[in-house]
């Protein structure tokens, strides 16, 4: 008798400490967020019209609805441009899209397009 006892007590803690009589799911099974948290967000492009062009100065004009990732409202206002050479490819009246960053203390636009 004392044989099998000894023997269920040997099984019980094999089953134990390979996790086969745990209920609890193993760390690899359980779900995790960092998969969605840790991909980077990209920032919503803005609308806005062209008002001017300088091409001199490498200034935008745009009257712009909320910039949300520098959590601005709309308003008119003067952007650097990070690539002069998108200047060549707007007009002044141009709906556009676009993403302005902060970039050395200015406010620089780095992505425009046209607006569909």
């Amino acid at each position: 008798m004392r044989n099998i006892h000894l023997t269920l007590v040997a099984i019980a803690t094999a089953m134990a400490s390979s996790g086969v009589a745990s209920a609890q799911p193993t760390p690899s099974a359980l779900p995790t967020s960092s998969a969605t948290s840790a991909s980077p967000t990209t920032p919503e492009l803005s609308e806005g019209e062209v008002r001017k062009i300088d091409k001199d100065g490498k200034k935008l004009t745009i009257k712009h609805g909320p910039l949300k990732n520098l959590d601005m409202p709309g308003m008119t206002m003067v952007f650097s441009v990070k690539d002069d050479a998108v200047l060549d490819q707007l007009q002044a009246g141009e709906k556009v899209r676009f993403l302005a960053e902060k970039i050395d203390g200015k406010i620089t636009v780095t992505k425009i397009e046209a607006a569909r």
